[in-house]
């Protein structure tokens, strides 16, 4: 349906930034076709103070002032002919993407335990009999049996958590679970217990 007399913003130019308006736009545009240059450059310091009321939170940025400019010098197409007050050159990396960062696509042998368990046994391997290797084992049985329990809805057994650990270590690391003892670990569901007495 095409009404006339009504102008619709589907129908108008895409705004290079669109937090300024489309006013702002209007101004930005006139300003390219004023004759003198000194006209020009005055017209664009009065746009710049009105980009600054309209987005009020930029002045929160160090170099604000710079930004402002950048972003007149893109709003205008490039195209203002002016004695810009700061250097310009560099307002088209404003728009440009950061590139795409690259995951890491290892496959982990058990999910439920993780990369960082999975790391953990692999030294646990190869290092020698000692306390180091005594406490490291502790807290690794430790981590793996709360991933168990995380996974496993509260559930978690002691010789699962044994017999994964032998397994992944190549039978390096043998827990004997009648001298091991794991940590207290309260169920993922447990409530939690509450202080309700009133003080006096």
């Amino acid at each position: 349906m095409n009404i006339q007399g009504l102008d619709y913003n589907t129908q108008r130019e895409m705004l290079q930034m669109p937090e300024y308006g489309r006013e702002i736009q209007k101004m930005v545009d006139h300003a390219v076709t004023l004759a003198s240059r000194q006209e020009r450059l005055r017209c664009a310091k009065t746009i710049v103070k009105q980009m600054e009321n309209k987005v009020p939170q930029i002045r929160e940025n160090a170099n604000y002032e710079q930004t402002l400019w950048d972003h007149l010098y893109l709003m205008s197409h490039k195209q203002l002919d002016i004695d810009w007050p700061c250097d310009v050159s560099g307002a088209e990396t404003i728009h440009t993407k950061p590139q795409p960062m690259a995951l890491p696509q290892t496959s982990i042998r058990l999910r439920h335990y993780g990369r960082l368990v999975e790391e953990l046994l692999d030294k646990l391997k190869n290092m020698p009999q000692g306390k180091e290797r005594d406490e490291l084992t502790r807290l690794t049985a430790n981590q793996m049996k709360r991933d168990l329990m995380q996974w496993g809805h509260g559930s978690a057994d002691d010789e699962k958590v044994a017999d994964d650990m032998a397994r992944l270590t190549d039978g390096a690391i043998q827990l004997d679970l009648s001298y091991f003892r794991f940590e207290r670990m309260a169920p993922a569901n447990e409530p939690v217990k509450r202080n309700n007495k009133k003080r006096k």
